[in-house]
């Protein structure tokens, strides 16, 4: 069994390997670039609206879809940072956190 340290540096030995071999990082990217697109947005917001039986005029789909997006990457910023606070070293108890720059 490999501990945390192995695995991290297994992961980017992987990783830099992998990239390395990617001449066009632009078409290596581009599926997730689509993923997180305004399409992805917009697609699930009309089927919603389908669903109801509802018709959204343009603005009201683009107002959704800007909505939709910022819930969506705010979402992954608070867990971004919920992963970070869990990975960080915790004080032991008595020390006082290091003051902030």
């Amino acid at each position: 069994m490999m501990t945390p340290a192995q695995r991290s540096m297994r992961a980017r030995l992987a990783s830099h390997t992998s990239w390395s071999n990617t001449a066009d990082r632009r078409a290596r990217t581009e599926p997730a670039t689509r993923a997180g697109s305004w399409d992805r947005f917009e697609k699930a917001i009309r089927a919603e609206a389908a669903e109801r039986g509802e018709s959204l005029t343009d603005e009201q789909l683009r107002s959704m879809v800007e909505s939709r997006r910022s819930a969506y990457f705010t979402r992954l910023s608070m867990q971004a940072a919920a992963a970070r606070r869990k990975k960080a070293p915790r004080p032991k108890s008595g020390e006082s956190k290091p003051e902030a720059a």
